[in-house]
């Protein structure tokens, strides 16, 4: 009679400003198990995706935004290196989850399913993106 296996959810973003979007989908994202990790892209990798002015936060101070929440059971930057599959299977192979909770607008879902399978876990969209609400859209509101 061992303990249960816990329920290994794993999270990734950017998280550059929280707002309820965020929050609604990492609530979502806990309700599926017993653990959740979550995975801030480095300042390096989101300034490649979303351009010269981002992050507003720094990779650290993301950290510890999530943090603060108290949602997540554990926070940690993602590596830099974090673009082909091998890095992503080498992340998955090394954080082991059950789980890969995305949004619906998340990018190559059908690889991310495809990685989870190897590692035998699945995804789980568990938040419809929201298109009004996001960092980009309340930057180009204060601007």
């Amino acid at each position: 009679m061992g303990d249960k296996q816990k329920t290994k959810i794993l999270v990734t973003g950017v998280f550059d400003i929280l707002h309820q979007e965020h929050l609604n989908f990492l609530k979502k994202a806990k309700q599926l198990g017993d653990v959740l990790v979550v995975g801030v892209e480095s300042d390096l990798r989101v300034k490649k995706m979303k351009g010269e002015g981002r992050p507003v936060n720094k990779q650290e101070q993301r950290k510890v935004n999530l943090e603060k929440l108290n949602i997540a059971d554990e926070v940690f930057i993602l590596p830099e290196k974090f673009a082909s599959p091998a890095d992503h299977l080498q992340l998955l192979q090394k954080i082991k989850p059950d789980i890969l909770a995305v949004s619906s607008h998340t990018a190559f879902l059908d690889k991310k399913e495809k990685l989870m399978q190897e590692i035998g876990g699945r995804v789980a969209v568990v938040h419809q993106h929201n298109p009004n609400i996001s960092t980009t859209k309340i930057l180009e509101k204060t601007s």
